[in-house]
């Protein structure tokens, strides 16, 4: 059975984590193996309750949603990440993985019955509306969120292009909630930006859709024509806030920076079905340093990139700990019915360490200077503060998982302690913290525009994009 991996983080209204999608029905593929007396009498059980419901509830209630909210109770009582997709949810996965949908351009995850924002997209009808990590969504289109399922949740935000939708938001630091009105727009995820950093690179992957090698790729190129490779020092991939994407583009960005060996391995319950991905012999870079920025919403693809070049000792990592996503994600059609989300396998870096709970840690270490309006609403409590997420196999105790770690970054470059640190370490000036220099006030005036390609920051004091 041919398997397609994607890598997911959380579901985005209009985005995702590592997911593969299966092209077989999974009626008709899958095994009848042989359960306990016991199970098949809880699936009696469970038969004599939905008949009771039909007979006795208050109202006729609909069989169809019945059992579509039974199927995905089971899935989501697992772990986080497995989820039952309706014939809808399905078509729009489909669509996001090629990187244009029609929404609001937000990503989101459901904690304690309530919808909240992870992690944005840049240039969305969210980011300019000013919407901010952390925040909770509590009512739709005057509908309480309460109750309704992730998918539920998501499929009220998509809609057509210049259509309107009403949220209401509650906020830490604000008493009151407060709504806002959006106005839907077709999403046009661009997954790479760059621009020319005087000898160096510098190249955001905002996430991992179908043509983020390609395009990475062309970056590559253009830059080092531009510099010229004889004077190129190296370049910065950033990865900061990127929430995953398409596993296969994972490896080949991976790949394309490494000459040799493991890049990743995924390892399901069966040990006799461990995969494991190799890289190929070119190196797009032809062997110039490289600093890999994350953060705390770098995640699921972009920690398996981040895992690999640190593994092999091609690229300095530098910025803070990583969520923490160390498990795959298999779609399986489920024939016209939609599709399940099942969790399949864990993945693990060339190293053999699993980064499940745990996430990345830096080789270099440096913080960013948080605002004071924003003290407490940059940090991502990671996979380790979701609820049922899975154990890390190499973990002793749950004393040894790790939370995330600041999502922050300063809506200018020139305030930005992370991507000034990396040009530092790929120009030989780096000297630990005490040597990082930031631009002086003449400098940062002197600075030029920046380019209409590069990516915003995930969260601004007025901005944080979804």
């Amino acid at each position: 059975m041919r398997k397609v991996s994607l890598v997911l983080l959380g579901a985005l209204v209009g985005a995702g984590t590592a997911t593969m999608v299966s092209h077989s029905n999974l009626l008709s593929s899958t095994r009848a193996t042989a359960a306990p007396a016991d199970t098949y009498r809880q699936l009696s059980l469970f038969g004599d309750v939905f008949e009771k419901i039909r007979t006795d509830y208050v109202e006729k209630p609909d069989d169809g949603k019945m059992i579509e909210a039974a199927i995905n109770g089971m899935l989501t009582s697992l772990d986080p990440h497995s989820s039952y997709m309706d014939q809808k949810s399905f078509r729009d996965m489909q669509v996001q993985t090629r990187g244009e949908f029609g929404g609001l351009g937000i990503e989101v995850t459901m904690e304690d019955g309530l919808i909240k924002v992870v992690t944005p997209i840049d240039d969305t009808p969210a980011a300019r509306a000013g919407l901010m990590a952390n925040d909770i969504i509590t009512y739709i289109d005057g509908e309480q969120v309460q109750g309704l399922s992730l998918n539920q949740a998501v499929d009220k935000m998509r809609g057509a292009p210049n259509t309107t939708v009403k949220l209401k938001i509650v906020r830490k630091e604000r008493k009151e909630p407060f709504e806002v009105t959006l106005t839907r727009e077709t999403i046009k995820i661009k997954p790479v930006r760059f621009r020319v950093e005087g000898d160096i690179g510098y190249v955001r992957i905002t996430q991992f859709t179908e043509q983020t090698y390609d395009n990475l790729r062309q970056a590559i190129d253009k830059m080092t024509a531009e510099i010229g490779e004889d004077k190129i020092r190296g370049f910065v991939i950033d990865l900061r806030n990127d929430p995953g994407g398409l596993l296969d583009q994972a490896i080949m960005v991976s790949d394309a920076f490494l000459d040799r060996g493991e890049i990743v391995s995924t390892r399901p319950r069966d040990p006799n079905k461990v995969e494991r991905y190799n890289a190929k012999p070119g190196d797009l870079t032809r062997g110039k340093p490289i600093v890999v920025l994350i953060n705390g919403g770098s995640a699921s693809a972009s920690e398996i990139v981040a895992g690999a070049l640190q593994d092999h000792k091609r690229a300095t990592v530098l910025g803070t700990r990583s969520f923490g996503k160390g498990s795959v994600q298999t779609i399986f059609p489920l024939g016209g019915n939609g599709g399940i989300r099942l969790t399949t396998a864990r993945y693990f870096t060339p190293s053999g360490r699993s980064i499940q709970a745990q996430g990345i840690a830096p080789d270099i270490e440096v913080q960013q200077d948080i605002p004071d309006e924003l003290k407490g609403k940059d940090e991502t409590k990671g996979e380790a503060g979701l609820r049922g997420h899975l154990a890390n196999p190499g973990a002793k105790d749950e004393k040894e998982e790790r939370g995330g770690s600041s999502a922050y970054i300063p809506p200018d470059p020139a305030n930005d302690k992370q991507l000034h640190a990396a040009f530092q370490v790929l120009r030989g000036e780096w000297k630990g913290i005490a040597s990082l220099k930031m631009p002086t006030v003449a400098e940062k005036s002197a600075d030029p525009a920046k380019p209409a390609d590069e990516a915003k920051p995930a969260v601004e004091p007025k901005t944080n994009k979804d």
